[in-house]
């Protein structure tokens, strides 16, 4: 057989043992006599398995312990409303504009809630980022902190946030 070499968004290739791996446990996890897909997400075999994958996730990411860990399914865009709709408690959104995938997630979160531009690159095509500097944060928001949106690559253009953020305190430049 002939492995095709994927570097498309999304799916990508995979070592031939994982893929065999998985297709042994397709059948039979760990010696539980069913399928991942067949076990009910209560069920100690489920959970040992949740359990594992966000202690592997802490660790690759160094993620604290006082953060907690959301497995959602569904693409890009539902992360548009799953995102706002859970995160902003109804609130004003402040989003940074750094391509379409960022503009889908404004106009989505907009159901829910206000949901402002702070700043945006599109006047030169999202061909560079705005500086955080230019950043208009809204000091209105009636919570103690600002929803602030970001996607943090944007594939087509090549440009990336280079350091993490998703919400801050009002007091811009303070520690959050």
């Amino acid at each position: 057989m002939t492995r095709a070499f994927n570097f498309s968004a999304g799916p990508a290739v995979m070592p031939e043992a994982v893929l065999q791996q998985a297709a042994t446990e397709m059948l039979d996890w760990h010696g539980s006599g069913m399928s991942v897909m067949e076990m009910s997400h209560r069920g100690k075999e489920f959970i040992s398995i949740y359990e594992q994958a966000e202690a592997d996730l802490r660790e690759l990411l160094a993620v604290p312990a006082h953060f907690k860990i959301l497995f959602m399914q569904g693409g890009g865009l539902a992360e548009n409303a799953v995102v706002p709709l859970n995160l902003s408690q109804g609130g004003a959104m402040d989003f940074v504009l750094t391509g379409s995938w960022s503009q889908k997630s404004q106009k989505e979160a907009g159901k829910y809630g206000t949901a402002r531009v702070a700043a945006t690159a599109q006047a030169d095509g999202f061909t560079n980022l705005p500086s955080p500097a230019t950043w208009q944060i809204g000091a209105d928001s009636p919570w103690s902190w600002t929803f602030l949106r970001m996607w943090p690559l944007v594939r087509w253009t090549g440009h990336a946030w280079v350091w993490p953020l998703a919400a801050r305190k009002k007091t811009w430049g303070q520690p959050a």
